[in-house]
């Protein structure tokens, strides 16, 4: 996305574009399904089967529009700001800032969805503010910095609130449910917010030349990548631990650091690296279970009481080795109790 500013200044055009590639998540996942799946359904059965994620009537135009619209809303609005955010700032201060949804969505859980309170994860939550003052801090509160620092933010707030309501409204869903509904989103974006860009490019806010000239290479690289990290995210989450898949997006914060002072020249100012830091551990503190206290306390005891048989354990294993020489020298060997 860095590369296509360079020639290619057009946020929204890049959000919806993007967006629309994920019509093709239900197809992939209907090919996977023909490859392992052991009762073969055709495209309408498999279809009607992942429509449950929307009710048990299925897919109907009013819900189409109800329970679509406001997730597409809050997906634009994620993914337009993250990129707004990526003109004022580098990619490793943006890719730090949006660890701080973590937060986000833990006090909107706690408010909305009435989750359990967890002190340490308040803590979190203290530190990810910390550390988005501290970024803002960096150049002094002022220019395009404080900007960037905000669009991160508020891209990190809107993706909060997308995957709270998602919880509330939609539930668990498997991973046909959803394929099913990126590919609904992405239908109601080309249908509804195709407007959007073309209201923008004739109010000149977002023009560009003809279609020949644009940076495709660059938008279909980046789109093909986004529905790639999209399909791997749900994919995960069935295969592995959603735990994994949150060490992963934490991980894009040191990988985008060395493409940053490698390829681009960034030099980090100490503030902005304590910054991130304290983001990063705030992010990690919140992937700790409910019940990561009683399990740390049953570990401590369990290795205490290893630790206080170890003595024991050398005795008699020097003790056999007495007799065992005792043995070897032909002496009598007592019984040891």
């Amino acid at each position: 996305m860095k590369l296509t500013f360079q020639s290619f200044s057009c946020p929204f055009f890049m959000t919806w574009f993007s967006t629309n590639w994920n019509i093709l998540f239900f197809p992939i996942y209907y090919s996977g399904h023909l490859v392992t799946g052991s009762p073969k359904q055709t495209p309408i059965q498999k279809f009607r089967e992942c429509s449950r994620i929307f009710g048990e009537d299925g897919l109907t135009l009013k819900l189409f529009v109800k329970r679509t619209a406001p997730f597409s809303i809050l997906w634009t609005l994620t993914n337009y700001l993250y990129l707004l955010a990526l003109r004022k700032l580098s990619a490793t201060d943006v890719s730090a800032l949006y660890c701080c949804h973590k937060a986000f969505v833990f006090l909107l859980s706690w408010i909305v969805l009435k989750d359990r309170f967890m002190g340490i994860r308040i803590v979190a939550a203290i530190m990810a503010i910390t550390g988005i003052v501290m970024m803002a801090y960096a150049d002094g509160f002022h220019g395009d910095s404080i900007i960037g620092v905000a669009l991160a933010v508020g891209s990190a707030s809107t993706s909060a609130l997308y995957k709270v309501l998602f919880k509330m409204f939609q539930g668990s869903a498997n991973l046909g449910e959803a394929a099913h509904f990126f590919s609904t989103l992405g239908f109601f974006n080309l249908i509804f917010i195709s407007c959007i860009p073309l209201i923008l490019f004739f109010t000149k806010v977002e023009h560009w030349g003809s279609f020949s000239a644009l940076p495709w290479g660059y938008l279909c690289g980046a789109a093909g990548l986004w529905l790639v990290f999209n399909i791997l995210v749900n994919v995960g989450v069935v295969l592995t631990y959603p735990i994994l898949i949150s060490i992963g997006t934490l991980l894009s914060v040191p990988g985008n650091a060395a493409v940053d002072v490698l390829k681009h020249e960034v030099i980090f100012s100490v503030v902005r690296l304590a910054a991130s830091f304290i983001i990063c551990l705030g992010f990690l503190l919140l992937l700790l279970p409910e019940e990561w206290d009683s399990m740390t306390l049953r570990f401590l005891s369990t290795f205490a009481e290893k630790k206080g048989e170890e003595p024991g354990g050398e005795l008699s294993e020097s003790s056999v080795h007495t007799r065992s020489r005792s043995r070897a020298n032909g002496a009598v060997s007592i019984p040891l109790a």
